[in-house]
């Protein structure tokens, strides 16, 4: 199958767009490629050191400075029911390696930080920061250039985003992301839904609500709506950083073990002086961004990898912009729901066909390129496999080529709707994005009085307080990067979709984030220029009529355009004390632009 003309149009112009900063990241990884194995390379002191606390046998071994030697960089914790699990990966993976004649050690750890735990709390100004600072992390980790390649343990939201970029600085190294998976289906998520509407409307008491977030969010794995941690999951299938098919297996079972010890081993065979050589510099490359771009679109997937896929871009020398973005979305149809896009979740998802199928229709339509490396070997038509056990051996079989369940997984002959979830808004506010795969079609467009908060308690008192009763559109601003680390306003989507139910018309404008949880509230997120920064968000004033329409993709201010440069700007609280947050002023103050993906770490951004 040719591929789609605008696929096409638009991966030429990323290419030629990054051609100046694509050479030098390429450049500096040649470099690094040719000073040796890791190991070969240490002074008898410095190699001492690096393995001093290994069992004997494997000295023994490593006395062999061409033997493989794995770093495993892992985010455990046992407070992220999705990180908790990796808790024993380390001995699956030197078991597995051992096997093979190779070692592992664990390099080091990232911090893993939960944004359901800190939804609405200060923590969650460190969030978005806290992809850099395990960048940054995974860079120390790696920096002893003792290994020959590396495994990378991590699932969630701003986790696999920092481990991406960190692992991106040692593209020389093969690198495989090792997935922790799903926990298993609870509550369901309607009726969760329902019971965070009944108690935004003080109908319900915490200890009710309580029972119903527990029954939701119950064991170990990943938490199972479509959010960010999901979807970093299917832009590892699709930039070939997985094993096929190791996204949605349930942790603590026999085949997710089996997969552990298996990404370890074929870490071994892709090394430095294989034939099967894999660095992830050719790995992640800009046609397997694109086709992470096209997977987002195709299945409804977070809003947050419209920073995050900027930045990991960045970090492969690559320059992605949000027009890329919004002309994928025009023309790869929606072709998955998963809530919060659909009622099912990501085990139902799984089992209807998962990532196999999504594969299999991407390329079979020319959405996708197939012409790219993979750790896996060949191209992206390695990933309609899924793996099994057959009397204890792991196996990958072909996907199902059609969807076992309508209602969850489509043919792209017979799409959800014929875009993707997502819209570039742009207009006199600014530029901002907005998730539409989960906003019904008569929500699209609202022109409405704003009512304008500085942070989401101000808009919760109003709502507690009975204010919101007409057609409005809530302008939440200071809440970007350079303000407050631009936290997620998710707590704002129970109340805004009372609203909603109530038959008003409202729709939010803000420059902080909603995240994957995005629901069906029409909101144009990540507006940049920040107001912070000086940006228009900084001059709205209560009642000036905003137009937010998703069908053209304007974001309108209707005040003549002197007027509104005329005003005085709004100024943001100073609020950035306690809680961790004091740490990261200098964050705030370096930050770039949604746009460029928030990011302290690149020169071009900062």
């Amino acid at each position: 199958m040719p591929m789609h003309p605008v696929v096409a149009e638009v991966t030429a112009r990323i290419i030629a767009r990054s051609q100046d900063s694509r050479a030098a990241y390429l450049a500096q990884i040649d470099a690094a490629s040719r000073s040796g194995p890791g190991r070969a390379k240490l002074s008898c002191a410095n190699f001492a050191h690096a393995f001093a606390a290994l069992p004997d046998d494997d000295k023994s071994r490593m006395r062999n400075p061409m033997a493989p030697n794995l770093g495993i960089v892992t985010a455990y914790n046992d407070m992220l029911s999705a990180h908790q699990p990796y808790e024993r990966f380390p001995e699956v993976i030197r078991a597995a390696a051992d096997a093979v004649g190779a070692t592992a050690q664990v390099a080091g750890g990232v911090p893993a930080m939960c944004d359901g735990v800190t939804q609405g709390r200060p923590g969650m100004e460190l969030s978005l920061f806290s992809r850099d600072v395990i960048a940054m992390s995974t860079g120390i980790a790696l920096s002893h250039d003792a290994f020959d390649a590396g495994l990378m343990l991590g699932i969630c939201d701003k986790i696999v985003p920092g481990l991406t970029i960190g692992a991106l600085a040692f593209g020389h190294l093969p690198m495989i992301f090792v997935p922790g998976g799903p926990m298993t289906s609870g509550l369901s998520n309607a009726e969760k839904a329902r019971v965070r509407g009944l108690y935004a409307e003080g109908k319900i008491g915490r200890e009710e609500l309580l029972d119903s977030e527990m029954k939701s969010y119950h064991g170990p794995g990943t938490c199972t709506f479509y959010g960010t941690a999901n979807t970093n999951q299917m832009m590892m299938e699709m930039t070939g950083l997985h094993l096929p098919g190791a996204a949605f297996v349930h942790p603590n079972t026999p085949l997710r073990d089996a997969l552990t010890a298996a990404a370890a081993q074929r870490a071994v065979q892709i090394i430095a002086g294989t034939e099967a050589y894999t660095p992830m510099a050719k790995v992640v490359d800009e046609k397997s961004l694109v086709n992470a771009m096209v997977g987002l679109m195709a299945t409804g997937g977070s809003t947050n990898h419209t920073l995050h896929m900027v930045a990991i871009a960045r970090a492969a020398g690559v320059i992605l912009t949000w027009s890329d973005f919004d002309d994928i979305s025009r023309v790869v149809p929606l072709i998955t729901r998963v809530y919060p896009n659909g009622s099912e979740d990501v085990n139902a998802f799984q089992a209807a066909g998962g990532m196999a199928f999504v594969i299999r229709q991407l390329l079979d339509a020319g959405l996708a390129h197939d012409d790219v490396v993979t750790v896996a070997g060949g191209g992206l038509r390695a990933y309609q496999r899924e793996p099994f056990l057959e009397d204890g051996r792991l196996v990958w079989r072909d996907g199902p080529e059609t969807s076992l369940n309508l209602d969850i997984l489509r043919p792209v002959s017979d799409p959800f709707q014929a875009e993707g979830g997502l819209r570039l808004m742009a207009g006199g506010l600014g530029r901002a994005v907005m998730k539409t795969s989960a906003v019904k079609a008569e929500h699209h467009t609202i022109e409405a009085p704003a009512r304008v908060f500085d942070d989401q308690d101000a808009l919760l008192e109003a709502f507690r307080r009975g204010e919101l009763t007409h057609d409005f559109v809530a302008v939440v601003r200071f809440q970007g990067p350079k303000a407050n680390g631009m936290p997620e306003l998710h707590s704002l989507t129970p109340t805004l979709g009372v609203l909603l139910d109530r038959g008003l018309k409202v729709a939010l404008v803000t420059d902080g984030r909603m995240s994957g949880a995005s629901g069906k509230v029409p909101a144009a997120i990540h507006v940049t220029p920040e107001a912070a920064d000086g940006g228009p968000l900084s001059r709205v004033r209560d009642g000036d009529l905003i137009l937010v329409d998703a069908r053209t993709g304007r974001l309108e201010i209707k005040v003549d355009a002197a007027e509104l440069a005329g005003r005085e700007p709004a100024r943001a609280h100073e609020r950035q004390i306690g809680f961790g947050r004091e740490l990261f002023g200098w964050m705030r103050r370096a930050a770039g632009p949604a746009e460029a993906g928030a990011s302290v770490l690149f020169e071009e951004v900062a």
